[in-house]
């Protein structure tokens, strides 16, 4: 029988990234060192509850960083990545709606540049439940559409975790992204509210350290030939 821990999303998906490591040569660092939050509507008792019991339970694991600004936080994790040449970045969680919105130039940027930095934007109830709630953006036209579809276009890698299995392949295939060198940028992780603090087995193995190795391949000699040639030119 696979060993498991009962945890909420919110919780496992923080202990999970406090356990990813970004490994480049002989360097080895943490891939998320740490998390930029501002709380409201959507993620109190998701991600804030889990960063906040990280800090009680196991201080230094997942440290959590005040911000004052949605955008500046992603700008801050691309910052950070590009000091260190893609090895790291930062993890940023807003609040549902224009909270969530205001992230949106920061992860055009990091895609653009290819920078990685991972956004955690709160989404409404996936269960409809409690509809609306305040500050999220109505369309009569499509009430299942939110303010998180706009992070598509300009994420390298979107999806939204709508029921609690999905966090594990979601995780997974978030942190294949944001370590790949030529196709990272932003990942875009939508969470809705009530699945945030849902609670499932989650299988001990998800938790342990996992490496991430990047690859740097050489330039084809032949084609930097080329290039050195056009710019001399």
């Amino acid at each position: 029988m696979t060993a498991t821990k009962r945890m909420t999303v919110g919780q496992a998906l923080i202990e999970f990234l406090a356990h990813q490591w970004t490994v480049d040569g002989d360097l080895r660092e943490r891939t998320i060192p740490a998390v930029f939050g501002i709380f409201g509507h959507g993620n109190v008792a998701g991600i804030g509850q889990a960063l906040r019991q990280a800090h009680v339970d196991q201080p230094g694991l997942m440290p959590y960083h005040q911000a004052r600004n949605e955008q500046a936080m992603v700008h801050q994790a691309v910052g950070y990545a590009r000091i260190h040449r893609r090895r790291g970045t930062y993890a940023a969680t807003a609040s549902v709606g224009p909270g969530a919105a205001n992230m949106l130039t920061g992860a055009a940027l990091a895609t653009t540049n290819r920078l990685p930095a991972l956004l955690l934007p709160s989404d409404t109830f996936a269960t409809r439940v409690a509809d609306p709630v305040l500050q999220q953006v109505e369309q009569p036209w499509d009430i299942g559409l939110q303010v998180t579809d706009a992070f598509r276009p300009v994420s390298r890698f979107f999806d939204r975790v709508q029921r609690p299995e999905q966090l594990f392949s979601i995780a997974l295939a978030a942190m294949r992204v944001l370590t790949d060198p030529a196709e990272t940028g932003a990942v875009t992780v939508a969470l809705p509210e009530d699945v945030q603090a849902e609670a499932l087995e989650v299988p001990l193995a998800f938790l342990q350290d996992r490496e991430w190795h990047l690859r740097r391949p050489l330039p084809e000699r032949e084609a930097l030939a080329r290039g050195v040639a056009a710019i001399r030119g």
